[in-house]
Order: structure tokens, then C-alpha cells, then sequence
């Protein structure tokens, strides 16, 4: 579970949260201006809560229950998805559970009121009467049939007995009424069977399918084996454990398209631990051991996850281009061996405010282990990335700071490297792909699974401030002359002035670089009106945002910062005044033509 945001509004709490902290763990979120000693401060308690729930974030508010729940009603639409909201009284006697009793809430109440000597007010039927959640066994361990779990539940409650079939502890060893004859059956088996309204299906997650397969092999190829291995054997899904296989197939879509389809992980191992394997192989290879350095993957694979004591059940079965064989495990496969294929999510945060950024990028950055980034972007997220790893840098060490990344995610780690803004637009993600296809990485980080998500960048946060200036064609250029050539920059200008481009200016000036901007203002005014309204923008989103629009005649390097960015409207461009005094810039596209206004005739639309 990742760990808990304890939410503290005054002083009166600090101290229960203090204490919270010390028995559960994570960090402690206080109001600025009221809770001075806290790991994270914020200033809006309801935008807060709403950022930390979406991000999935188990949540232990040291506030009123009645207050928690009003902040985040309209956020309650999934109640498999939600995450652990606790509500804790300021002198800690009161636990209550509101969200995610059974994923993870109960137990945490349960934990926090032994550290504070307070009550758990666990209300959940099943956890309250038998002690333990039918509709959530313990980690190793799946339910097949969830919808009947409800009814089940219901039957127990009344009286009814339950009859267990199979072996499985935490079952047996409960307040269950049991009898061999009763009505209500438990089941745990590694078998296919559908179950019913009085019937729960379990099934233990001991068994691990190896696979190997030709590069670039079809997934579809892959899934098609799998799926006629386990029916062929009797095999339900929900008892594997894992799909594993060679570390140098890490990257290979078959083998990770069948990890999907079974919505379990994928785990590597290298050819030395493979081969160990190799005298309980019932089919090596000398020609596999040829090509990959060990005797056989799909067998070989299985073995090594299911770990000392586990047995190989069905042996290598080949279609065309892909290999799978099974093994069982002596328990359940709680904590997997094995490498997982890393990934790194390229994040883009916006400006950095929780109110500008996606829930894809929470996302990413909740389900990351490692955080890489220059040190004011990874502050700008610790309202949810606390608890992660980080790896901070300074300006000018990107190519090191991606690179890193990448090796980091090649160990098997889930990175998310933070930048500002949207990270294709003059950020990292460029760079990620010239490593990529430059060399210089080492084999495990070539093998990584990359994703990339937008963020709000400076151009659309200064365009949506000012109005619409990018209501037609428009394009970016970059001022800063340390990667690109100063002609090339001047060529791109002069060719943004001649096609009547609205233009954002990205890296305007610098400390030791003043003229350039200068220059292309002079350039802009040979095509375009000296009225052209242009527009300054500073840390948008943020703490002291400042916006100004002025004629681009009276544009004056001076005016403007490294934390600037600089738009300029083209010909067609216009400053109106709304009935309140403010000022908005908009570039018409030509809609209003189209109803009949007698402007110019716009050009049709073209179908996009």
C-alpha cells in the first residue's frame, strides 16, 4: 500500500498525527498558516483531498468525520477503486473507517487505534461477525465469482453453514460456522469452476506460466498457447501467478501480451539462473542453450519462479514461434522472484499545481518507485510523490538526469521522470528517444516499456489566461541558442513572420543572452503591425503569476525573465475589453463569417 497522507487542519492534532506517523508510517499534510511542522503544507484542504484521493492515496484525515466526507462526496463513483479514507479524532480515540474498508482501511484503523489507544469503529459486516472479508481474501489468493460474494455473505450472517473444500488457513481458522454438509461452500482450487450465489470459487496463485518465443513473435500467437495450455490442463486463470521468461525477452510483445491478457505480471531472469534449472528440465536444448546461454526458457522460466519446491506440471508445449510450459509453487506466490520489465513514465506536471495536472500523471507518479527530476519540479509534486525514492538534479544535467532514469527503469524499477510543463514540448521526452536510438544504454534499459503523458505546457497556460490568441495557426520557437544554431533560429523567425504565424516564444532570454529577443521583435515588425498585441507570461498556475499584454512595439527585453514566455499574435490577432474592464486577446479563425456577420468568408473546414 502506498503510504498514507495524514491530513492535520490545526495544532490540537499535531500530535496524534505525529503519532499515527510513527505506527503506520508516511507523511503528515498540514494547513500553511495553522500547521507550520509538517512534511507538506497546502492552502485549500478540499482541493487537497480531492488531488490525494484521485491519486489513489490512502488518506487518515485528523479531522471531523462529517467534514471528510462532505470534501469528498462528488468524488465517490468507484468503490473498487478507491482508496483508504480514515477519519481520526484530535485526540485520537476515535478511528473510523469511511472508504476502502477492504482495501487496506480496516486494517489501518485497526493499527492506528492500538498506537493511539483509541477505537476502531470497523463497521463491515464480515469483519466485525467472522473476522475476516470473503470478498477480499488475503494477498496470494483471488475471488472468482466477486458478484456472489454479496449473497454469501448475506447467508452466513443469517446462520447458515459453510462447507470448505480444499485447504486454505485463513478460511479454517475464523469465527465461520462449518460443516461439511452445509449449504454455503468455500472452495480453493487451482481448477476451472463457475460457482453461484451459495458457492464462492478461490484460487490460490501458486502456479507460474514459463514462455519463451521467437523475436517479434505475435502476441496473439502467444496468448492462443496460453489459453490452450490451461484449458487443456484444466487450469483456471486466476491461480497463475505470474508469466516468466529470459530477461532478453523482456521487451517482447508476446510475452508481455500474454501477461496482460491475464492481467497478472511479468517476471525475468537472467540465462545463469535459468540455467540452474537445467537437471529438471524434461526438455533442454543444446540449441537454446546455444542461442540464449541456457538449456531451456519456457521450463526453465517456470521453475525458477515457483522457487525450491516446486514441480514442473505440464512440460514445454510449442506452437510455431512460442514455447510455454507450467509449474506449481508449494504456496501461494506472494512475493515474486524474478526481474519485472521497468518502466519509466515521461510525466509532464503543467506548472506544477495540483489544479493543473492530469490524473494520468498522478497516476504515474503514485505508481512510481523512483522519482528523477530537477529538484523544484520533484518538490512541486510531493503532495503525492512522498514515500518515493528520489533522484534529484540541477539545470544542465539533462542528458544525465534522463539517462539515469532510463537505467533505473532498465533495473526493474517503475520511474517517473518529472518535468514542467508537457514534457514533448521542449523537455525530456525528445531526449529519451535520441538515447534510445543513439546506444550507449546498457541492454536492460533498451528493453524498458516507455510512456509518455501531456501536461499543460507555458504556451496553452498563457493562452488560456489572455483569452484565445491561438484560436488559428500558431507555432513555438526556441530563443535559446545552446543546442541550435543562432542562424537556424533567425531562419525559423523570419519564416514564422512571413506566414503570419501567432507565435510563442519559448526561452527568451538568459542571463548572459539578451539581444535575441530583441532581434526577433525587430524581424516580427517588418511583417506584422506595431499594435500585434504580445503577451507576458510568468510562473503560470503557481505563486506570483503575473500576465501582461502590451503592443509588440513597446515590447522590451528588460520586461522580461527566464520564467517568461513570450506570445506573439499574428496580423490577424485582436486586443477586445470585456464589460468588466479586462482585457482578452484572440485570434479569430473565422467562425463568425459562417453566420452570416459579413466578415471575410472563412475557408472550409477540412476534416481532421
Amino acid at each position: 500500500m502506498t503510504k498514507p497522507a495524514i491530513i492535520v487542519l490545526s495544532p490540537s492534532g499535531e500530535a496524534v498525527a505525529r503519532t499515527i506517523r510513527g505506527a503506520v508510517g508516511g507523511d503528515i499534510h498540514g494547513l500553511r498558516g495553522r500547521v507550520e511542522k509538517a512534511d507538506v503544507q497546502f492552502t485549500d484542504t478540499r482541493a487537497h483531498l480531492v488531488s490525494l484521493f484521485r491519486a489513489g492515496r490512502p488518506i487518515i484525515a485528523v479531522m471531523a468525520s462529517g467534514a471528510v466526507i462532505r470534501l469528498l462526496a462528488d468524488q465517490l463513483h468507484d468503490k473498487e477503486a478507491e482508496p483508504p479514507v480514515i477519519a481520526v479524532s484530535a485526540d485520537g480515540k476515535s478511528v473510523v473507517p469511511l472508504l476502502g474498508g477492504h482495501h487496506g482501511a480496516n486494517e489501518l484503523a485497526i493499527s492506528i487505534a492500538a498506537a493511539t489507544d483509541g477505537h476502531a469503529a470497523v463497521t463491515t459486516a464480515g469483519d466485525t461477525v467472522f473476522g475476516l472479508a470473503l470478498d477480499a481474501p488475503p494477498p496470494g489468493y483471488v475471488l472468482a465469482n466477486l458478484q456472489d460474494a454479496k449473497s454469501v455473505m448475506a447467508a452466513l450472517l443469517t446462520g447458515e453453514k459453510a462447507r470448505i473444500v480444499g485447504v486454505a488457513s485463513w478460511l479454517e481458522d475464523r469465527d465461520l460456522a462449518v460443516d461439511d454438509d452445509g449449504p454455503i461452500t468455500l472452495e480453493v482450487t487451482e481448477n476451472t469452476s463457475k460457482g453461484g450465489p451459495d458457492y464462492l470459487v478461490y484460487h490460490a496463485k501458486t502456479l507460474v506460466l514459463g514462455m519463451g518465443c521467437e523475436r517479434g513473435a505475435e502476441p496473439r500467437e502467444a496468448i492462443d498457447l496460453a489459453e490452450r495450455l490451461l484449458a487443456e490442463n484444466d487450469i483456471a486463470p486466476g491461480a497463475l501467478a505470474c508469466i516468466a521468461s529470459i530477461d532478453l525477452k523482456a521487451d517482447e510483445a508476446a510475452i508481455n501480451g500474454v501477461a496482460d491478457h491475464f492481467g497478472v505480471p511479468a517476471r525475468f531472469f537472467d540465462a545463469v539462473t535459468l540455467e540452474a534449472e537445467t537437471p529438471l528440465l524434461e526438455n533442454p536444448s543444446d540449441v537454446v542453450f546455444a542461442e540464449v546461454g541456457c538449456h531451456g526458457v519456457a521450463e526453465g522460466a517456470s521453475l525458477a519462479a515457483v522457487g525450491g519446491g516446486g514441480e514442473l506440471i505440464v512440460p514445454k508445449q510449442k506452437s510455431q514461434r512460442v514455447t510455454a510450459a507450467l509449474a506449481r509453487a508449494t504456496q501461494p506466490l506472494t512475493q515474486l522472484p524474478g526481474r519485472a520489465r521497468g518502466r519509466m513514465f515521461v510525466v509532464g506536471i503543467g506548472p506544477g499545481s495540483a489544479a493543473w495536472r492530469s490524473p494520468e500523471a498522478a497516476r504515474m507518479i503514485r505508481e512510481a518507485t523512483d522519482l528523477v527530476g530537477y529538484s523544484l519540479y520533484l518538490d512541486l509534486v510531493a503532495d503525492i510523490g512522498s514515500g518515493k525514492v528520489r533522484h534529484d538534479y540541477g539545470l544542465g544535467e539533462e542528458e544525465t538526469r534522463v539517462r539515469h532514469a532510463m537505467e533505473l527503469a532498465g533495473e526493474g524499477r517503475d520511474v517517473a521522470l518529472v518535468c514542467s510543463g508537457d514534457a514533448g514540448i521542449y523537455a525530456m521526452a525528445a531526449l529519451v528517444f535520441e538515447l534510445l536510438e543513439k546506444g550507449g544504454l546498457s541492454d536492460a534499459a533498451r528493453r524498458i516499456a516507455i510512456e509518455v503523458t501531456p501536461g499543460i505546457s507555458a504556451l496553452q497556460g498563457a493562452a488560456a489566461r489572455a483569452g484565445a490568441p491561438l484560436g488559428h495557426d500558431f507555432c513555438t520557437i526556441s530563443l535559446s541558442d545552446l543546442l541550435t544554431p543562432w542562424a537556424d533560429i533567425q531562419r525559423r523567425v523570419r519564416a514564422a513572420g512571413e506566414g503570419d504565424f501567432v507565435i510563442a516564444f519559448y526561452n527568451p532570454v538568459s542571463k548572459r543572452r539578451r539581444s535575441q529577443l530583441a532581434w526577433a521583435r525587430d524581424e516580427l515588425l517588418r511583417h506584422r503591425p506595431a499594435d500585434t498585441p504580445v503577451i507576458l507570461a510568468a510562473n503560470l498556475g503557481r505563486e506570483g503569476e503575473t500576465l501582461r499584454i502590451l503592443p509588440l512595439s513597446e515590447l522590451q527585453v528588460a520586461e522580461v525573465d527566464m520564467l517568461t514566455v513570450v506570445l506573439v499574435g499574428s496580423s490577424q490577432s485582436r486586443v477586445v475589453r470585456a464589460g468588466d474592464g479586462r482585457d482578452w486577446v484572440y485570434t479569430p479563425r473565422g467562425y463568425a463569417a459562417k453566420q452570416g456577420t459579413g466578415i471575410a468568408e472563412a475557408p472550409k473546414e477540412v476534416a481532421q
